[in-house]
């Protein structure tokens, strides 16, 4: 079974094609034939050295999967040989990447893939997916007419969650840096676009809500991000954020807006062992919007074949990438 192992982490270091043993599952777990994977931020963090959370050795990448079920454990249902099926399953400590031709994979952390998506768009949603429902469903419980800002309106976890607050009748609003970027982000639902090279924060908020601010914001940026996200936000605004680790934002603004502050972290189900099931069901349930046509998948337009890993690394870090990066595998 090929797969592209990393002898080290390192920005540096080289994915190796290697032959590495099939396995067996365990009473949990399935085998899958991988056809797809995508890349995610976190997979090209994980690489330049977050060993903390990295795959054991031998070290194979990629969180994201979708192929066809070849064996289940013992313990498996609702699964059987031959399933179509995806999800975020891999990637991290403890659990084979997807980087790889044949991948055991927890059952619970998989969903059945959508007949109407091939499994070059469904190995593209399953990460991105999940966090923008955790921010929007679990977290800020977005309501029907609400003003909802999406930052990144055309990136990976950005081009989901415009989709899920459209489906959950807010009011969206998403920040992009180009007009052709705008257009996109108009054709995934968005009501209204926000250039934010050309319109300060004060501005768009007294133009698209009439200087009340918004009840809800998404940012999928962090960084110095967060501080324009606190300051878009109404008066008991609720503010979700996937990116906390880069600087120490003042929260000041959170106090005299009675707002709040959530923070995501999709990866903590695999890391902890707990809740796994929960993913799978998010998964289920995303399913079923994708045969509604309420979530329709962002590709870029470039593609790459399993030997092409880094290079489609490299695509996503570029910055270049509008929507998910996608490596071709069988």
């Amino acid at each position: 079974m090929k797969a592209m192992h990393l002898d080290a982490l390192g920005a540096d270091q080289p994915f190796v094609a290697v032959d590495l043993p099939t396995k067996a599952p365990g009473p949990f777990e399935v085998v899958i034939n991988v056809h797809a994977a995508s890349v995610n931020v976190v997979d090209t963090k994980i690489k330049d050295g977050a060993a903390a959370i990295a795959p054991d050795a031998p070290i194979v990448l990629g969180c994201d999967v979708a192929g066809v079920v070849e064996q289940v454990g013992s313990a498996v249902t609702g699964f059987v040989p031959g399933d179509a099926v995806y999800g975020c399953a891999g990637g991290v400590k403890g659990r084979d990447g997807a980087y790889r031709q044949q991948m055991v994979a927890d059952a619970r952390l998989l969903a059945h893939k959508p007949a109407v998506l091939d499994f070059r768009q469904a190995a593209s949603l399953p990460l991105v997916a999940i966090t923008a429902w955790e921010a929007l469903v679990d977290r800020l419980n977005i309501q029907p007419g609400e003003r909802v800002l999406v930052h990144g309106g055309t990136g990976g976890v950005g081009h989901v969650g415009i989709q899920l607050a459209k489906a959950r009748g807010a009011i969206v609003h998403a920040t992009v840096s180009s007009a052709d970027k705008g257009k996109i982000a108009r054709g995934l639902g968005a009501d209204d676009i926000i250039n934010y090279r050309d319109e300060e924060v004060a501005d768009y908020v007294a133009r698209l809500t009439g200087g009340a601010g918004y009840e809800a914001v998404f940012d999928t940026v962090g960084g110095p991000n967060i501080a324009p996200s606190l300051e878009a936000l109404a008066v008991n605004g609720r503010l979700a954020t996937i990116v906390s680790m880069e600087s120490a934002p003042d929260l000041t603004p959170m106090h005299f807006k009675n707002a709040s502050l959530h923070v995501v972290f999709m990866l903590i189900p695999m890391l902890m062992d707990q809740d796994l099931d929960r993913h799978g069901q998010i998964m289920a349930r995303l399913s079923a919007m994708v045969e509604a046509g309420q979530v329709t998948p962002l590709l870029d337009e470039a593609r790459f074949t399993l030997d092409q890993v880094q290079a489609a690394h490299d695509r996503l870090a570029s910055g270049q990438a509008i929507g998910k990066v996608v490596i071709d595998i069988a």
